[in-house]
């Protein structure tokens, strides 16, 4: 896994909002580590409901990254972020269920 520099992703936290899928309606808070963890919840949960997982994030183009990784209940997430839109479109899926996802994120921090 290699994560540059300049990653917009690396060290920061966002949120994610989902339109459709499994999560359809929610939004999820991100913290993406220096170290390639990533923490997760849904917004407003508390930090015992949280996930922990490595992630990967590779830039696509200018303004567009990928990022990926397996959280510990099962699901795997795989999503495109346009920093230029803010719109991200991904895909969802665990042993046997696989879902197109799109929506919305914002960097809080």
């Amino acid at each position: 896994m290699q994560i540059t520099e300049s990653s917009p992703i690396r060290g920061r936290k966002m949120l994610f909002t989902w339109n459709d899928g499994p999560t359809k309606g929610k939004t999820y808070e991100h913290e993406f580590h220096e170290n390639g963890t990533v923490e997760f919840h849904a917004a407003g949960a508390a930090k015992s409901a949280e996930q922990k997982s490595i992630y990967a994030a590779e830039r696509v183009a200018d303004g567009v990254y990928a990022v990926s990784y397996l959280a510990t209940g099962g699901y795997t997430l795989t999503a495109v972020l346009n920093f230029g839109d803010r719109r991200l479109v991904g895909f969802a899926s665990d042993a046997s269920h696989w879902y197109p996802v799109h929506g919305s994120f914002e960097v809080v921090a």
